[in-house]
């Protein structure tokens, strides 16, 4: 939502703007992290076969496949992540 607020606030901005986190993490990486701050353990990431039988063809695409996207636009105009890791992010919300 702060990142929307920015946009309409800089008109200068145009074009696609990607939302992703300034430092993206593997899905390993996720699931350790969530562990830790759920302090549960966590022995596997989620099984692409489990995601194909939840979610059919779309698992691919929303969560399997592999592409590292930088919100590189949004940071040139001066946004600044209020939780820019994954580790702070989890923190703030659990």
């Amino acid at each position: 939502v702060n990142a929307v607020d920015h946009i309409i606030f800089h008109p200068e901005l145009s074009g696609p703007i990607n939302f992703s986190s300034p430092q993206p993490v593997t899905n390993g990486q996720f699931t350790k992290l969530l562990g830790q701050n759920l302090h549960r353990p966590t022995l596997l990431p989620l099984p692409a076969t489990a995601a194909k039988i939840v979610l059919g063809e779309m698992a691919e695409a929303l969560l399997l496949s592999s592409i590292r996207v930088l919100p590189t636009k949004l940071e040139q105009s001066g946004y600044k992540f209020s939780q820019p890791s994954l580790d702070d992010a989890l923190k703030s919300l659990i």
